[in-house]
């Protein structure tokens, strides 16, 4: 990755790196549209059927560390490797944005719940749970965009754990995405899942769905604690430290409002830059 500082304009990331890197980001808040095809095929579903009025109290424990059985009449799932993914979040992760993936989940279990989609909660739980390794120093590559980091670093964790390649991937595809609402909602449930849940605790997009006890237990179980803040940092974090990998991401508009002579070309920089004659 080229070594970027203050000083230096858009002209430092040539088109033709800046074209490699590229890759669109679908806008979050998009409207969530999976399909009844799609919906059918959740591997293994365990849906919450039988658990939505049956409210655990948060006293009542299921051995993830300190994670309550369910919340909000939301079951968090026990397995094996769904505990060894939530103690790898919480050994990665501030208090900050493991409560963010947390909510995640609950709040894309909450959507799901009330369009009575069916979807496989441990592949959901797992993958929610995973989705922000990217913003993680220790799982940063110098130029991936931060989802891939997340994705890559979910699939060493599962495949370490011998997690049948079919399961990997979906796990792998609903990290990747998440950021992309538009594509991930077309995508099986437990990928559009991620998508919705860390869209929502993100923007609020979607909250006026949650009924508020929903919503006030989700909260008081996982709290904020600064969230907004320390996602800001993040974005910028990443903005400074790798720009190219915000290219026609998001991202990206962060770091040119905060960040002076940000260096990452515009959609229009590599549109009206391209090599042909017009």
């Amino acid at each position: 990755m080229h070594e970027v500082g203050n000083g230096h304009d858009g002209d430092d990331i040539t088109r033709r790196t800046a074209l490699r890197r590229g890759a669109g980001v679908a806008v979050a808040g998009a409207a969530f549209t999976v399909a009844s095809a799609q919906v059918g095929s959740a591997v293994a579903v365990d849906a919450d059927a039988g658990v939505r009025g049956d409210r655990a109290p948060e006293a009542s424990r299921s051995g993830v560390g300190h994670l309550p059985r369910s919340v909000g009449g939301i079951r968090i799932p026990g397995s094996r490797l769904a505990r060894e993914a939530a103690e790898f979040a919480r050994e990665a992760s501030s208090e900050t944005l493991f409560n963010h993936v947390m909510r995640s989940y609950l709040f894309g279990c909450a959507l799901l719940n009330r369009r009575g989609v069916s979807y496989d909660r441990e592949l959901a739980f797992v993958a929610a749970v995973l989705h922000d390794l990217g913003l993680v120093e220790a799982h940063r590559t110098p130029a991936e965009r931060f989802e891939v980091d997340g994705a890559d670093a979910a699939r060493r964790f599962l495949v370490e754990r011998r997690v049948p390649a079919e399961r990997v991937d979906v796990v792998w595809d609903a990290i990747a995405l998440h950021t992309s609402t538009g594509i991930a909602t077309r995508k099986r449930p437990e990928i559009a899942m991620v998508s919705l849940g860390s869209g929502l605790d993100f923007s609020g997009n979607d909250l006026q769905q949650i009924p508020s006890g929903t919503r006030e237990e989700i909260l008081a179980a996982f709290p904020r604690k600064g969230f907004k803040q320390d996602a800001l940092s993040s974005i910028l974090s990443l903005c400074r430290t790798k720009p190219l990998s915000t290219l026609m991401h998001p991202f990206a508009e962060v770091g040119r409002r905060h960040i002076p002579a940000f260096p990452v070309p515009t959609v229009e920089d590599l549109l009206l830059g391209a090599p042909f004659a017009d």
